[in-house]
């Protein structure tokens, strides 16, 4: 377990302070896998980054010239650029707003996103976000979450694999773009390019 802001969590879990994460070794029993996307190769434009998280353009805008949420596949060049985020983006991406609608501060979503961005899918389709609304914990395994609503830190949660299907089936119902050949994919579900280069590799 994990947390941003201050104090301590029953437990032992230590707080993250100025992005330095104080490790406790996860626990890794049970839980399906996270699909492996492709966000290398996909990318999606800001409005369709948008419309699948809820967010304004605006936000959208100012998160990326400060630095909260960058995208990872193309960042603006200038004036006739597109940013291009990619699947994991726009999960970050929504997990933000989740946290800022409970009133979490700024600079603990930063921290929060510096974690998010540093664990591999697997990590982050089982992983749990916790908040009293001042301090976010990350909780991965239920008898984490437990212990939190008993210690009285937890108030609300999120449950990133949730979020990560809602987002890729947003995206189902969206237009992609191909990062190498710039090809606009009609109603792209990353799944379904996994599914093809799984594919092409029998």
């Amino acid at each position: 377990m994990r947390s941003t802001g201050d104090g301590r969590v029953p437990g032992g879990a230590f707080p993250l302070r100025g992005g330095n994460l104080a490790r406790v070794a996860p626990d890794d029993s049970g839980g399906g896998s996270a699909p492996d996307t492709t966000g290398e190769q996909i990318g999606y434009r800001g409005p369709t980054a948008c419309a699948a998280t809820g967010i304004t353009y605006r936000q959208l805008d100012y998160w990326a010239r400060t630095g909260l949420v960058e995208p990872s596949v193309r960042p603006a060049y200038g004036s006739g650029t597109q940013r291009l985020y990619g699947f994991r983006d726009v999960v970050v991406l929504k997990i933000v707003k989740r946290l800022l609608d409970t009133g979490v501060s700024l600079q603990n979503i930063r921290t929060a996103v510096q974690h998010l961005r540093s664990v591999g899918p697997s990590e982050l389709a089982r992983m749990t976000l916790m908040s009293d609304g001042a301090t976010v914990y990350e909780c991965t395994s239920p008898d984490e979450v437990v212990e939190l609503l008993q210690g009285g830190q937890g108030i609300f949660g999120i449950a990133v694999g949730v979020v990560w299907r809602d987002v890729e089936s947003a995206l189902s119902q969206m237009h992609g773009e191909r990062v190498d050949t710039g090809e606009t994919l009609v109603g792209h579900n990353p799944a379904d390019e996994l599914a093809r280069r799984r594919n092409r590799a029998v």
